[in-house]
């Protein structure tokens, strides 16, 4: 008997720790699904949009003329619109307005659902994208767009244009369904210097990588923050590191920073100039950690490493599904903005946690 009790023991704790688990993941999905259900759309994007079949990178640049190119509707097939039975690739093309209600933001660019693969570019500076192009071909079709738009790249109270290059293998084609536009997400503290965008990427594992003056030139580039699998690097599970190199301007010389680096899955070390200034699980233990991946990161700078031009390098373990940077902010703030960043975000964590919580149980 004491057997037979001893595994009804294991079974129900087992259970009672998979149900936890699960309400853990509900929590957290739930958490990230309010924070982009509460971003409010500034510019749409819906609706007519210059195009063309073919592929040439000058068709990315502002000074393009696109006069004789065809109009289409997105987000639609463009097996819809008159392109039945094309497969390859093509070009979107749109000009906005950026209104100034959009300065200080924290923006990000929806573009729904594109099939199979993307690069986006704003005013000619690429910004986002999903897949792989051939000969390396990667379907990203059931990936929903949602890049980091730095307002750096952006034409406050101006035109602005918007380029889509766009690869499709088989059965419908292009920008084919979602919310298109530019949202910002109601969050009153932002970064003071936005890390959000384009890093050098590489697989593998190097402790030489973190060095200030390594040389990265022959990186790939990726997105962040976004986890790879959607940027080309589908089913990886290892080490990966990403670099990224930023210049301190002089009004923060003097001030005591925090670099956030977001959401990691799912184990990290953050280097800067070649020093270790923090990590979030341990990256030498293959290990799955349950919690890893859900933890905020927020490092502390020592002061003496910071220099003009600086250096991040970030270590990463994946151990299943998705990897990577994957959830923002990212950027570098003073240690006051960060105290009261940390207080707002807690507060709103915390009031979404307990409405999860009734809407389960009831209250």
């Amino acid at each position: 008997m004491r057997t037979v009790s001893g595994k009804i023991g294991k079974i129900h704790e087992n259970l009672v720790l998979t149900i936890l688990l699960l309400l853990s993941i509900l929590i957290s999905s739930s958490i990230t699904s309010w924070a982009q259900n509460n971003e409010k759309k500034y510019v749409s994007l819906s609706g007519i949009w210059k195009f063309s079949i073919g592929d040439n990178k000058k068709w990315s640049q502002p000074g393009f003329n696109d006069n004789d190119w065809e109009e289409i509707y997105a987000p639609s097939p463009w097996e819809d619109q008159g392109f039945n039975g094309y497969d390859g690739y093509a070009w979107y093309r749109k000009h906005f307005y950026c209104p100034p209600s959009l300065k200080d933001k924290m923006l990000y660019l929806h573009l729904g659902y594109i099939d199979d693969v993307d690069e986006v570019f704003i005013n000619g500076k690429l910004v986002g994208s999903s897949g792989r192009f051939p000969p390396m071909f990667q379907t990203a079709y059931n990936a929903s767009r949602r890049y980091p738009l730095p307002l750096s790249l952006l034409n406050v109270n101006g035109d602005n244009l918007i380029t889509i290059r766009v690869y499709d293998s088989q059965f419908s084609g292009g920008i084919v369904s979602g919310d298109l536009g530019i949202f910002a997400l109601d969050f009153p503290i932002q970064p003071d210097i936005a890390l959000e965008g384009l890093w050098k990427f590489h697989l593998a594992d190097d402790l030489q990588w973190k060095e200030k003056n390594f040389n990265d030139k022959d990186w790939n580039e990726i997105l962040v923050p976004s986890n790879w699998e959607s940027q080309g690097y589908p089913d990886y599970d290892g080490y990966a590191w990403y670099r990224k190199k930023f210049t301190l301007p002089d009004y923060l010389k003097t001030k005591t920073l925090v670099l956030l680096m977001g959401k990691i899955d799912d184990k990290d070390e953050v280097y800067f100039n070649g020093k270790l200034i923090g990590s979030t699980g341990n990256v030498n233990d293959t290990r799955t950690n349950d919690w890893d991946w859900q933890r905020f990161r927020g490092y502390y700078i020592p002061p003496e490493i910071l220099q003009k031009e600086n250096t991040i390098a970030v270590r990463v373990y994946d151990g299943y599904i998705n990897g990577g940077i994957y959830e923002g902010p990212i950027g570098i703030m003073t240690h006051e903005k960060y105290n009261e960043y940390w207080k707002v975000r807690k507060q709103r964590a915390q009031k979404h946690q307990k409405n999860f919580w009734e809407l389960i149980f009831g209250g």
